[in-house]
């Protein structure tokens, strides 16, 4: 096995992706309080109690929900959810112990090891290169998604995003009708932000992630290099180039007519933020190239979105003063 192998099988680790997502409620946790710290500290003094609360409530509601997100859209897809680390432990204890009741192969303080603790590159390599059948119960191979299984795939990370969006937009609603005597008018600026989240960091990367894998798999190309190049200019093609303006376009033709009477917002455009967004794009491509040792960072790029919606933020430098104020 090659180092370049060996790390890769290191990312593989389900003990490594089920430690992640143990500890990603904590990480979200201690970001928002970053988050609502700072701007709270950038607020008048007399008004951070209120934007304190306020924005407690938001960031509270895009927590939670981003960390219910995976649940949620496992339950409505019918995906399997990720095991937790004491079940992954407790299948790697009986592996081990039926290997080695039965076995003598010289890597036995290895497979004590893989029972609860995370394998060095090096060790991976010596476990691959003594016994790979094993190796591989132990850290199962990635598996491309295949055409029958995108639309699900598929399905079930739109509806994971979308989760903490509807979470921010809800929390940042019942903030403002706390404290804002005219808190409807606040409204339109969270769906729209919403939906421009939703739609253009999203819901459209991973139609084009997913169609140009369908085109990929109708072509029989099989290349993993293939499939995340292939992917990676459907994402640019629907997300970061058609993103932005497909979500301006059914916020203004179809949301605003039917929830605030026609009346019309102002573009939101495209910023540094938004773009460092689509590193969620990076889970995208990883997922369907059948890559699972990034999934339990989706909440954390998710909430992004979510807080954001919440806040009602539409291109304004200042607007977290207005709302803030």
């Amino acid at each position: 096995m090659t180092p370049i192998s060996a790390v890769g099988k290191f990312l593989d680790q389900p003990i490594l992706t089920a430690k992640i997502n143990k500890y990603v409620p904590l990480a979200l946790a201690g970001m928002g309080s970053v988050v609502i710290g700072k701007t709270t500290k950038n607020t008048p003094k007399e008004n951070r109690k209120k934007e304190g609360i306020k924005l407690g409530i938001i960031m509270g509601a895009t927590v939670v929900s981003a960390i219910a997100a995976p649940k949620i859209a496992s339950k409505i897809t019918g995906r399997k959810t990720q095991k937790t680390l004491e079940v992954i432990k407790q299948e790697n204890s009986k592996l081990v112990n039926n290997y080695i009741s039965d076995n003598n192969s010289g890597i036995n303080d290895i497979l004590e090891k893989s029972k609860n603790s995370l394998l060095s590159p090096k060790e991976i390599s010596k476990l691959f290169n003594t016994n790979k059948e094993l190796a591989d119960k132990l850290i199962p191979p990635p598996e491309n998604v295949k055409a029958k299984d995108i639309f699900k795939e598929i399905g079930w990370l739109s509806i994971y995003g979308a989760v903490p969006v509807i979470g921010g937009i809800l929390g940042g609603v019942a903030a403002d009708k706390i404290y804002e005597p005219e808190w409807k008018e606040k409204v339109p600026d969270k769906v729209n932000e919403g939906i421009y989240q939703y739609l253009a960091n999203i819901f459209l990367c991973n139609i084009g992630a997913g169609a140009a894998l369908g085109i990929l798999e109708k072509m029989n190309i099989k290349s993993k290099a293939a499939r995340c190049i292939g992917m990676v200019g459907g994402i640019l093609l629907t997300g970061v180039i058609g993103g932005s303006i497909i979500a301006n376009y059914i916020g203004n033709k179809f949301i605003n007519p039917v929830l605030f009477k026609g009346k019309e917002k102002e573009k939101r455009t495209p910023e540094l933020l938004d773009l460092s967004l689509h590193t969620d794009d990076i889970a995208t491509v990883s997922l369907l190239s059948g890559l699972k040792w990034i999934e339990p960072s989706l909440p954390l790029l998710y909430s992004v979105s979510g807080y954001r919606a919440g806040i009602g933020y539409r291109n304004d430098n200042k607007h977290s003063v207005k709302y803030n104020a």
